[in-house]
């Protein structure tokens, strides 16, 4: 069934050039590749899939991806389009060094765009759209149709289970079991699991639950992606910022930072003045509480998530857990609920210890404490697998979205 998803995924990828030749000598191998850039809220991401064809017969194996990243993202932005496109033309340079010459023209090259773009004007989001789309056209590969837009949270989600489930392995076993994944981006945040139970299929309101054809099996997952409840975002709705007016004199508060901060902070093309209570308290006590109103009510708690089923935690959980020193960032590592809220407390009650790594430690892991425990309602023994790479490709939507992309996964 592996195999199935690699032949569908070479003949949609491959233009196939019939030439009167003599049979392929038996050391017959092909290269090919496709690009896929994830345009997210804090970053523009480029993975490039290697794919190998061993032989006429057999069928392609992804052989490696070379990812590259740089900062800020598109939605930075957003009043200077030209300037963003600019940041798309560099990581071009690196698939351009990457993949060979000759392959150019055959290599289908993407761009989905998250939750930095759901959050812009229209207008704006579109304008950055369109400059990306123009450095496509300009560019050597082959641009598909469709091939810069806004992904929708549910696909987010949906693919970032399918990369995870199929470099784990679990997606051509026939036990059917698969592993959840929790993403933590700057401005959204997914969950998605195949539930085990009916009930929860049953409970859960109608647009949570999504259906994907691989494998010829149907999958029904439990998905969502929250907008607005990303690591970044909840910082400003932890801060009242979100959606505010009057940035230019404004000074956001809140005890999850230290006493003494102060500071200019930009998400998204805006700037927010930022500080921590100087004659007030901080802490971990205070901070929940600011927290809490950014998720209790906002985050619907499946009702299998108290059960067994081990799930993948990626992106900014990863990143935080590597900061508070709870996992080694090179190996990742396997911590449960708890560990986020014992470190959460620790980081919050020695804010100066920490305040030289970043002065939101604080705000965040108690944000990611609170969505994990009051959010989605997941017990303090809840395992979590944090990891950024499994067999050497990044752990993110990015490697379903190819195969979507060559092999329509019909997700409804």
């Amino acid at each position: 069934s592996l195999h199935l998803l690699f032949l569908l995924f070479f003949i949609f990828s491959v233009p196939v050039v019939k030439e009167a030749v003599a049979p392929r000598p038996v050391n017959f191998s092909r290269i090919f590749y496709g690009i896929m850039f994830d345009a997210g809220s804090t970053g523009t991401r480029i993975h490039i899939y290697k794919f190998i064809q061993k032989d006429p017969v057999e069928l392609p194996v992804l052989d490696n991806e070379m990812y590259h990243a740089v900062k800020p993202g598109l939605s930075a932005y957003a009043d200077i389009p030209e300037v963003g496109g600019e940041t798309i033309r560099q990581l071009l340079k690196v698939a351009k060094k990457t993949i060979p010459k000759e392959q150019w023209i055959q290599t289908p090259v993407v761009l989905k765009a998250t939750a930095g773009l759901r959050l812009l004007p229209q207008e704006k989001a579109k304008a950055l759209l369109n400059e990306v789309k123009e450095i496509f056209d300009d560019s050597p590969f082959f641009v598909p149709n469709n091939s810069v837009t806004i992904m929708n949270g549910t696909n987010e989600g949906v693919l970032a289970w399918v990369t995870v489930n199929f470099l784990t392995g679990h997606l051509y076993a026939k036990t059917r079991k698969t592993v959840g994944i929790l993403d933590l981006g700057g401005g959204s945040t997914q969950i998605t699991f195949l539930p085990r139970l009916k009930k929860t299929v049953l409970t859960a309101p109608a647009d949570y639950i999504a259906k994907i054809n691989m494998f010829n099996n149907t999958f029904e997952l439990y998905t969502h992606s929250y907008l607005g409840n990303g690591l970044i975002a909840a910082r400003l709705a932890t801060l009242g910022a979100l959606g505010a007016d009057g940035l230019d004199w404004k000074v956001f508060r809140s005890a999850c930072l230290p006493k003494k901060f102060r500071e200019d902070w930009s998400f998204g093309g805006l700037t927010y003045k930022v500080s921590g209570i100087p004659d007030g308290f901080a802490g971990y006590k205070l901070c929940y509480q600011e927290v809490m109103r950014v998720v209790k009510g906002i985050v619907h708690q499946p009702f299998e998530v108290k059960g067994s089923s081990i799930f993948y935690a990626f992106s900014y959980y990863y990143d935080r857990a590597v900061e508070s020193g709870l996992i080694d960032e090179s190996r990742g590592g396997t911590v449960e609920v708890r560990d986020f809220k014992k470190r959460a407390k620790e980081v919050c009650n020695k804010m100066t210890k920490y305040r030289p790594i970043s002065p939101f430690l604080c705000m965040d892991m108690t944000y990611i404490t609170c969505l994990l425990k009051e959010g989605f309602g997941f017990k303090d023994s809840t395992v979590l697998q944090l990891t950024k790479k499994v067999n050497n490709v990044e752990t993110s939507w990015a490697l379903g979205a190819t195969f979507d992309h060559f092999h329509k996964l019909n997700i409804h």
